[in-house]
């Protein structure tokens, strides 16, 4: 150890750099590689070859190792002689990985004996610096020089970036001469607000304003500025993969880990030949449940990705487990992909590669690199399971053994079909094949031997041709087996690329769990709206726009999240506030009789009848007209008998607004039952007036219609119903009583007439509701999407 610290101090590493580096075994063994080889050329290492020779021990990739003897010399010689140079000659060889190095082609690529002379980099520098003149006398020191800098790099690509930095501080210095005072004040940030921020702050304190026009109430510009901000802020899923550096397609090899073989260049060529470089990606989901909130971050990963890069996406269903896929599972999964907004360039089965695995698995087995192993499921279970005792077999008796499996010869569990190769957890030999007598949904009885996912997903991956494998983090330990099994049988390898789950807290989305809840009669169905399949979701009213905004906005990392609804609900409040229409409905209806009732509004053979914008800040995109009468129905909550501080509704002494009416209502009689209840008000209406505006006004609903309306909660009661030490008892005991709650309202006719399965609309006041599919003809059934944003607060 100490022999070692020493070795990298002599290159002038420090101690501690040299202890930290030490703990990394890979560069260690670079480091020392690339010193012994630099000795070779040039026995004296000074600091500044240290500095390079280090820098190429931790960025040389595996592809490329074989290498590093030879870049090492370079250095050595000084015809390396800046990070920049060794950079480009990594990425040189990298690029021509296929085949010999050319020497004269290498050394024009790294800038090998160019040198760039002091007056270059002045004259280049002294000519931007004229250009951007009038602006550093304006902003002096406070000028950013970055972007000036990098031209000068852009023009003298081998200029020392340290000489021109040197070289811009000095002519400017010469320009403005020494900092002054002013220049030393450090200037403080401000900070931007959005347009929302700002709105709320400019109108938090104004009235409503009365339009003297139509004595109507309008609303003040909050929402629609609120609105005007979530367009500005959205993050689509496409914007955000746009930004991913991935791999292009053909050029496999230059991505961390890949493995190169002696056949890799001719198999990219001839990928590429079939793709014309097209970035195909696919999304395979197992057709043996319903897709949930997890599954819709896939589904926008890959066909984002997709179509970021003008590329194409396949939906391909991963059918190979016969006894738990049903048709209606392939039905839904396809419907939730076009929900979301997506269309498959082609949609693909695992299945359909049937006789092509099985033909590669007799190949694998006559390479010696598969057996059939007679070990039950129980032996091989864990991370440090028994070797197989019939691991070293004879080839022809595994492919005796393996057609007899095929032939049904072979009971379920006597024998599995084994690969020789070890994942990165360290499990040994996964399972390529297993025996099950089911009838497949599509080959039917044709087969009784099926293959498992190790042995399936890289190898449909390359018949089709992906580019880009992307899979959730759960299958990096998948991902030696995934390289192995493409290179031994010499087939093309896409590369796989992992990203961190989905999940959201207070919800399970195990398919077992939810069939659970269903027997158990705790949900209707995989779409009963407090689970969070995306069925359910569709059902509660979620837009599929709010779900690919929210899928957006949490981003492609490798790190796992777990959510709260709350952060989901945000993006679907942010999408409806834009796209929902707004209608009048009371859920907890009181009457209302107008003693003084006057027909002053449009008048027809009907009636009084109102017209109300749907988007009352935006009255160009429509309306709609409301019935008015002598008795209306407002909500039980905007009357109290009893004055309250901070109340602004009606009360005794207190005159409240009817939306969108122009009028104003003033309490005169209370009407309650044998058992002092309040049923009904009587009340004065009088035409608003900037006199008498006054502090609240409220919604009705005149000559209702009866609706059912379902206000759905949360449906655990802690964060992670299935950890344990939350909930000891299991997460069926965590369940909500109070998850789902059913009430009558009130409705306008105009309602009644537009509201159809699924449509959405926010109920002025209450919350943002969608029509469910139990609507039956006379009675509509509603579900409460999300509530608003300023519910809590309503006073």
């Amino acid at each position: 150890m100490e022999d070692d610290v020493q070795l990298l101090v002599s290159i002038g590493l420090s101690e501690q750099k040299a202890q930290e580096t030490l703990k990394n075994a890979q560069v260690t063994k670079n480091l020392k590689t690339a010193i012994k080889e630099a000795k070779e050329s040039n026995s004296e290492i000074s600091p500044e070859i240290g500095i390079l020779l280090y820098h190429l021990a931790s960025k040389i990739k595996p592809q490329i190792l074989d290498k590093l003897a030879f870049l090492s010399s370079y250095i050595s010689q000084k015809k390396l002689d800046t990070i920049q140079r060794v950079d480009a000659a990594l990425s040189h060889l990298l690029d021509t990985i296929h085949t010999t190095i050319n020497i004269a082609e290498f050394e024009a690529a790294c800038g090998v004996g160019i040198i760039v002379t002091p007056e270059e980099i002045e004259a280049s520098v002294e000519t931007l610096i004229r250009k951007h003149l009038d602006e550093i006398k304006s902003k002096r020191y406070q000028f950013n020089a970055g972007p000036m800098m990098q031209q000068v790099r852009s023009i003298l690509k081998w200029a020392d970036g340290k000489a021109i930095k040197n070289e811009v501080d000095l002519q400017i210095l010469d320009i403005l001469g020494p900092k002054t005072d002013a220049d030393l004040t450090p200037i403080k940030p401000q900070k931007q607000k959005s347009k929302s921020e700002k709105s709320v702050k400019d109108n938090s304190n104004k009235k409503d304003n009365v339009s003297k026009e139509n004595g109507k109430v309008e609303k003040s510009k909050n929402e629609k500025n609120s609105d005007d901000a979530s367009r500005d802020s959205a993050k689509t899923i496409t914007e955000v993969m746009a930004k991913i550096q991935f791999h292009k397609p053909g050029e496999n090899y230059k991505t961390e880990g890949y493995v190169v073989t002696p056949h890799t260049h001719r198999l990219l060529q001839e990928h590429l030949q079939t793709t014309k470089g097209l970035v195909i990606t696919r999304f395979p989901p197992e057709p043996n449940g319903i897709l949930h909130i997890g599954h819709a971050k896939a589904i926008n990963i890959n066909f984002g990705y997709a179509a970021a890069k003008n590329g194409i996406c396949y939906l391909r269903y991963d059918d190979t487990n016969p006894e738990k896929e049903e048709e209606k599972f392939f039905i839904g999964i396809r419907e939730m992909v076009e929900w979301l907004g997506y269309k498959p360039a082609k949609i693909t089965h695992s299945s359909d590669n049937f006789q092509q695995l099985y033909e590669w698995a007799v190949e694998l087995i006559s390479k010696g690199h598969a057996y059939v192993c007679h070990q039950k499921s129980e032996d091989m279970k864990g991370f440090n399971p028994p070797p197989s005792p019939w691991r070293e077999r004879p080839i022809s008796e595994s492919l005796q053994l393996f057609q007899d499996m095929k032939n049904g010869l072979m009971e379920e569990g006597e024998a599995t079909l084994r690969m020789k190769c070890t994942l990165e957890e360290g499990k040994q030999d996964p399972v390529a094949y297993r025996i099950k007598y089911a009838s497949h949904h599509r080959t039917g009885d044709q087969w009784c031997i099926y293959p498992t996912y190790d042995f399936t997903h890289c190898l449909c991956d390359s018949i089709e041709n992906i580019t880009h494998s992307l899979c959730t983090k759960e299958f990096q330990t998948r991902r030696s087996s995934y390289y192995w099994l493409c290179n031994v049988l010499e087939v093309y390898c896409p590369v796989q690329w992992e990203y961190g789950r989905l999940n959201v807290s207070y919800t399970v989305v195990s398919k077992r769990k939810i069939a659970k809840l269903i027997t158990e009669g705790i949900v209707s169905d995989w779409d009963d709206p407090r689970l969070f399949t995306l069925t359910a979701l569709r059902r509660r009213g979620f837009p599929p726009e709010a779900i690919n905004n929210f899928c957006a906005q949490m981003g492609v990392t490798g790190a796992q999240a777990v959510v709260d609804p709350m952060v989901v609900e945000a993006a679907v409040r942010d999408v409806l506030n834009v796209k929902a229409s707004r209608h009048m409905v009371v859920l907890d209806p009181l009457k209302v009789t107008i003693e003084n009732f006057q027909r002053d509004g449009q008048t027809d053979a009907e009636g009084v009848r109102f017209e109300v914008p749907d988007f009352p800040t935006e009255v160009e995109r429509g309306h709609h007209h409301v019935e008015f009468d002598e008795i209306i129905y407002i909500e039980a909550s905007d009357f109290k008998e009893e004055e309250e501080k901070g109340f602004r509704r009606l009360t005794p002494k207190q005159s409240v607004g009817l939306k969108y009416a122009g009028l104003v209502l003033t309490l005169q009689k209370i009407e309650k039952d044998e058992s002092g209840k309040t049923t009904g008000l009587v009340v004065k209406q009088e035409s608003l007036t900037e006199k008498n505006k006054p502090k609240a006004f409220i919604h009705w609903v005149a000559k209702p219609k009866l609706i059912s309306i379902r206000l759905y909660e949360r449906l655990f009661n802690h964060k992670n119903p299935e950890d344990t030490n939350e909930v000891p008892n299991g997460f069926l005991s965590d369940i909500n009583p109070d998850s789902k709650k059913q009430v009558v309202g009130y409705i306008d006719a105009s309602l009644e007439a537009i509201a159809k399965p699924f449509n959405q609309f926010q109920f002025e006041r209450v919350g943002f509701f969608s029509v469910d599919p139990d609507t039956k003809p006379g009675m509509l059934v509603f579900n409460r999407t999300v509530t608003l944003k300023e519910d809590a607060g309503k006073v």
